[in-house]
């Protein structure tokens, strides 16, 4: 079956469809394919760049999940808006910052089958919005299951006295989920970029389409990853550090060659980390 790509609004373009003249668009897609991806690997080394400052300013509690418990507390509502603004900002630049690296190889494939077109700058900026819209409704959901957490440890003197479930859990959750059918159903989904694009990328609106394949490839990414995302919630989500070391984990499971194969150590590392956190709660309670 031959590959059809979108060249207009109305619809794909097989290869018997007329083109448009190569004068017509070349000399602009020349002057933008080159820059693309530069661009790109800006904007993630800007995103790094607000987090670490972010992290060391008077605003830098809202990167710090512990904060979220005192969200609205004695605020107004104008307060109220612009603490879950910042709250959102923070999780969209971590996003930005640690998950678009891994998603580079798509967004490059994505590009180049895309250059001949006027609008191949505008549909890349879609098919990112997708990705990471869908990457910034499952930190709304986290972190709304985050606060949920916290008002149960103010109410329960049993958390109270175990707050080491809330270190030991999302470890242990993290490394079973590393051995799970799901995680390597999604996994070989993103470590498949080409036959990705060939199979979410058809005729129709190309604005919807690229935003669409974004929002797909974002939702196998969550399918990946989520589990290693919620660590942040265990090691501090405002931890630059942390999320440098996950961020690199992330990448190499999913573009890495020999990524793969990283899983099943990793999950293990994972759980004995767990473990550990059980077994010195035991000993201590014990002793």
């Amino acid at each position: 079956m031959p590959f059809d790509i979108p060249t207009g609004d109305g619809g794909g373009a097989s290869a018997s469809s007329p083109l448009p003249p190569p004068h017509a668009t070349s000399a602009r897609a020349g002057a933008h394919r080159d820059l693309a991806l530069p661009l790109l690997v800006a904007l993630v080394a800007v995103a790094w760049f607000v987090l670490f400052m972010w992290e060391r300013s008077p605003y830098g509690r809202y990167l710090t999940h512990g904060e979220l418990a005192h969200v609205g507390h004695g605020a107004g509502p104008d307060t109220l808006l612009v603490q879950a603004a910042l709250y959102v900002a923070g999780w969209t630049l971590m996003t930005a910052a640690m998950m678009l690296p891994t998603t580079l190889p798509l967004l490059y494939i994505f590009r180049r089958l895309t250059r001949a077109r006027v609008d191949a700058s505008q549909l890349v900026v879609l098919l990112i919005a997708g990705y990471v819209g869908v990457w910034l409704a499952f930190g709304v959901a986290a972190h709304l299951f985050d606060l949920g957490l916290h008002e149960a440890f103010h109410e329960s003197d049993w958390l109270q006295n175990n707050a080491w479930v809330f270190g030991a859990g999302p470890l242990l959750v993290a490394g079973a989920f590393q051995f799970s059918k799901l995680k390597y159903r999604c996994l070989d989904k993103c470590r498949a970029p080409l036959s990705f694009v060939i199979e979410h990328w058809h005729g129709g609106d190309t604005r919807l389409q690229a935003l669409r394949l974004g929002a797909h490839h974002g939702a196998f990414c969550v399918g990946c990853c989520w589990a290693l995302m919620l660590l942040m919630f265990a090691v501090g989500t405002g931890s630059v550090g942390w999320m440098l070391a996950l961020g690199a984990v992330m990448a190499i499971e999913k573009n890495m060659p020999w990524g793969r194969k990283l899983s099943v150590p990793l999950g293990v590392a994972l759980l004995a980390w767990g473990t550990l956190i059980v077994l010195d709660h035991s000993w201590s309670w014990q002793g």
